[in-house]
C-alpha cells in the first residue's frame, strides 16, 4: 500500500490557513487550536481524539507545558512527550476551553480543571461529543498493521486545508512541516524521530522536507 504524502506548509501557506479557519466553520476556535496542536505539537490524529482535558491541564486550570502521551492512546503503544510552548497554540487553547465553558461541554461543577471534566476529551464535535475512533487494518510493505483511526476528526482538519485552498493537506500536513522545521534549525534527524514518536529514522524519512534557501544556505556554510 503506498500512503499519500501530505504537503508540508510554507509560514505564509499556515498563516493563510489560520486565517481561513478562523472565520469559517460551526467552531473556528476549536478549528484553530487542532492547526495549532498539529503544527506546534506534531500529535496524531487518533492521539488528538483520545487526549483528555486532565492530560492537558493543571488541576490549576493552567496548560502544562509538558504533556505526557500514555502507550494506551499512542501509535505503537510508544508514549512520547508532546510541548504545549508555542504562544500562538496556548492562545487558541484557551479560546477553544472558554468555547466549551461557554455551551457547558463536559462541565464538572467543581473548579479544578477550569470547570471541566478531568476526563472529557480536550477536542469534541460541533455537538459537544467525543469523536468516535474504530480499528482498521492495512497492507505496508513491511506487513499488515493494525491502528487506530479517527475519520470524523481526520476529515474536519482535512476541509479545513481544502477550505483554504491547499492541495494535499491533511493533519499530516502538520508533523511534516514541524519535521521540517525542527530539521532545519537543529540539523538532528534523531531529534525529528524522537519529536515525531517514530521508532526507527527510516519511519522519520518521509516527512524530511528542507526548502531550497535551506539547501543553499547548508551548502555555503559548508564551503565555505
Amino acid at each position: 500500500m503506498t500512503i499519500r504524502r501530505a504537503t508540508s506548509l510554507r509560514p505564509g501557506q499556515l498563516k493563510h490557513l489560520i486565517r481561513v479557519a478562523s472565520v469559517t466553520g460551526r467552531l473556528p476556535e476549536r478549528d484553530v487550536a487542532l492547526l495549532r496542536l498539529t503544527h506546534t505539537a506534531g500529535i496524531r490524529v487518533a492521539e488528538l481524539a483520545l487526549l483528555e482535558v486532565a492530560d492537558v491541564l493543571y488541576p490549576s486550570g493552567a496548560i502544562k507545558p509538558e504533556v505526557y502521551l500514555r502507550a494506551d492512546i499512542t501509535k505503537g503503544c510508544r508514549p512520547r512527550n508532546i510541548y504545549l510552548t508555542h504562544a500562538k497554540c496556548l492562545a487558541a487553547l484557551d479560546a477553544w476551553l472558554s468555547v466549551r465553558h461557554r455551551r457547558r461541554w463536559g462541565l464538572s461543577g467543581a473548579d479544578e480543571y477550569l470547570g471541566l471534566r478531568p476526563s472529557s476529551k480536550l477536542v469534541m464535535t460541533h455537538k459537544g461529543q467525543a469523536f468516535e475512533l474504530a480499528f482498521k487494518h492495512r497492507e505496508l510493505d513491511s506487513g499488515p498493521e493494525v491502528y487506530r483511526a479517527c475519520d470524523a476528526l481526520q476529515q474536519t482538519i482535512t476541509r479545513l486545508y481544502r477550505q483554504a485552498g491547499i492541495k494535499q493537506g491533511s493533519s499530516h500536513s502538520g508533523r511534516r512541516s514541524l519535521a521540517a522545521k525542527v530539521l532545519a534549525a537543529t540539523g538532528d534527524v534523531e531529534t525529528v524521530q524522537t519529536i515525531l514518536g517514530h521508532v526507527c529514522l527510516d519511519h522519520s524519512k518521509p516527512y524530511l522536507t528542507v526548502d531550497q534557501a535551506t539547501i543553499r544556505h547548508a551548502f555555503e556554510v559548508a564551503l565555505a
